[in-house]
């Protein structure tokens, strides 16, 4: 086995398992029903992704330490660091290091998680497990896949939700894609269902109980007085995992005091990154899961929709890829406020597409889990999405039980008329209706981008740089619109109030007959203007209208660069877009009042 060939299933390991990581966040409920081993362990270990030849594996361990997310995460991240040693290392005796390693991790090991994969796969690659013949790797994965199952007996919680253990399931998936790459066998890699059948949704019975508390991955440096420290902090919190690499350490950890627990690692001066999430508004989103409809509602990550909008419509995002100087994310994971400051210090930034191996696992994905599916694609002439979708449905789905759109749209444009759907979806509309529906809309919405430096374009290829900074010294700014034909320039201005009246111009041309129209306002690193100067003004000039704040689509954002704002617009020419409206208090005329809702990503 070549390096390459080992390079390319570490790739199509992570591809599997970024494909089906909405199914792990769906059963995850171990050890807490927060719903993100998917999300965590795709974020942990995108380093994989671009994996190759020339990889430096001390760099690639750190890459993997810094971006570690979760207990899962962190536990995989130090499997994976001596794991990829592979193939300088034999591979039996770096998946037993790995294995040491992920256990060393946790202050409390379980069994019948995440570990235990990893101990079972060193065990049978120590027994010579594993060679290039079929009937080697289908017995290997086979020992992978009773572990995974027992997991639904091993830990009551599991047991309680009728449900196998999501890191578990979210390594298996991984092992296959990487195994079965090996030998040149993708082909092989079959859905969960039909590997756990019948332990992949969780019992209506079961019900989180309300948990307090933050779950925090932070990075310390290393120093005199770091072990006082450690052993401090893990006396007050709880489910820790401990990382130490060089002269840092990464902790994962739950505490329900959040500000005193930063205060203590701020006041030491080790601090060096940190980042949390609210365990209370994860449980309750965790409870609040969306009912399945009869059409479910598919779109690309390019789209300006947030994971909180696909939580609350029940609606799948594909996302592309944003590649930095530190590696490449799931453009719908990544930190959006970190990616433009990293462009306005001048780091060059990246798209990419899904392999088309992880958009057909996805692909796969959606017609094993849904009885009819409406996958709304961002305009083909931006990406391949629409043809590669519309290849593998010939070849997959002789019931047509996926019907596949190429909008024409991108950014905010596709974010209102994927709404109109999913909205529309969620009332029990079938695929027609919803199709002439998304027709309509395409027909009708509009979105204006303000692009503020020219010189962003020029850094990824969309622009020649004498022209962006002709443009730039001349405080041009130029307006830009998704359409089918691509990004169209369709206007041109000097500043913010200049870019602020064309957008009133034309949204009241767009919006003259519109009842009760759909704005969506997107922003860059900006959101403070954009919420105070234009929300304000339009919520003057359209009191009917729904207004919806929040980031632009980070594909558009990392080609237009920081400073960049949007607005798009659905007019609702044939009223089939209901407000929400339980809850809200009548206006002076008596309706719903109009809701202003704010995503924050």
């Amino acid at each position: 086995m070549t390096p390459a060939a080992f390079n390319q299933a570490f790739r199509a390991g992570f591809e599997r398992l970024a494909a089906w990581s909405d199914l792990l966040d769906a059963i995850n409920v171990f050890p807490v029903a927060d719903g993100d081993t998917g999300r965590n362990l795709q974020v942990s270990l995108a380093p994989l992704k671009t994996i190759h030849a020339k990889t430096d594996t001390d760099r690639l361990s750190a890459q993997l330490l810094l971006s570690a997310r979760g207990n899962s995460g962190n536990i995989a991240t130090q499997f994976f660091s001596e794991f990829t040693q592979t193939p300088m290392v034999p591979m039996d005796k770096a998946a037993q290091q790995g294995a040491r390693a992920a256990y060393r991790a946790v202050q409390t090991p379980r069994e019948g998680t995440i570990l235990t994969v990893f101990d079972t796969l060193a065990m049978q690659l120590a027994k010579g497990a594993f060679s290039t013949a079929i009937a080697d790797v289908s017995n290997l994965l086979r020992h992978l896949q009773t572990v995974v199952q027992n997991s639904r007996e091993a830990l009551p919680r599991l047991r309680t939700a009728g449900v196998v253990d999501a890191g578990a399931l979210g390594m298996y998936l991984f092992f296959e894609g990487f195994f079965c790459a090996l030998i040149d066998r993708l082909e092989d890699c079959r859905p969960p269902s039909q590997r756990f059948p019948e332990s992949l949704k969780i019992s209506a019975a079961f019900r989180e109980q309300d948990n307090q508390g933050y779950c925090v991955d932070t990075v310390l440096r290393a120093g005199p007085e770091i072990d006082a420290v450690m052993q401090g902090l893990t006396a007050e919190v709880e489910s820790v995992v401990s990382i130490a690499r060089g002269d840092m350490v990464k902790l994962h950890f739950h505490t329900t005091d959040r500000e005193a627990t930063r205060r203590t690692l701020d006041a030491t001066g080790a601090l060096v990154r940190w980042s949390d999430d609210d365990l209370t508004h994860q449980v309750q989103a965790f409870n609040r899961r969306t009912p399945e409809t009869g059409v479910h509602i598919v779109t690309d990550g390019a789209a300006s929709l947030t994971r909180a909008d696909r939580q609350r419509y029940g609606f799948t995002l594909l996302d592309s890829y944003i590649s930095a100087s530190d590696g490449s994310q799931p453009e719908t994971r990544l930190a959006a406020q970190d990616l433009y400051r990293r462009m306005r210090a001048g780091e060059p930034v990246a798209t990419s597409q899904a392999s088309l191996f992880e958009r057909h696992q996805h692909y796969q994905r959606l017609l094993q889990t849904y009885p009819q599916t409406l996958y709304l694609c961002v305009g083909s002439a931006f990406t391949g999405n629409y043809e590669a979708a519309v290849a593998w449905q010939a070849r997959n789905d002789p019931q047509n039980r996926m019907k596949i759109i190429d909008t024409g749209a991108a950014s905010g444009r596709l974010a209102v008329v994927v709404l109109a759907a999913a909205r529309l979806a969620k009332r029990g509309a079938d695929m027609d209706t919803i199709v002439a529906l998304v027709q309509a809309s395409l027909t009708t919405s509009r979105e204006y981008i303000f692009i503020d430096r020219l010189k962003y374009l020029a850094a990824g290829g969309r622009l020649s740089r004498p022209s962006a900074l002709v443009g730039d010294l001349l405080h041009l700014k130029p307006v830009i619109s998704p359409l089918p034909t691509g990004a169209e320039k369709i206007g041109s201005v000097k500043n913010r109030p200049e870019q602020l009246q064309f957008a009133l111009r034309h949204l009241k041309a767009d919006l003259a007959e519109a009842v009760a129209p759909l704005i969506l306002l997107e922003y860059s690193d900006n959101r403070e203007w954009v919420e105070a100067e234009v929300e304000d003004t339009l919520r003057k000039q359209f009191p009917a209208a729904e207004i919806i704040l929040q980031p632009l689509s980070l594909t558009t954002g990392a080609h237009t660069g920081p400073g960049t704002w949007a607005v798009a617009v659905h007019p609702d020419p044939a009223n089939r877009l209901a407000m929400p409206a339980a809850g809200l208090s009548p206006g002076p005329s008596g309706r719903p009042a109009i809701p202003i809702e704010r995503n924050i990503g």
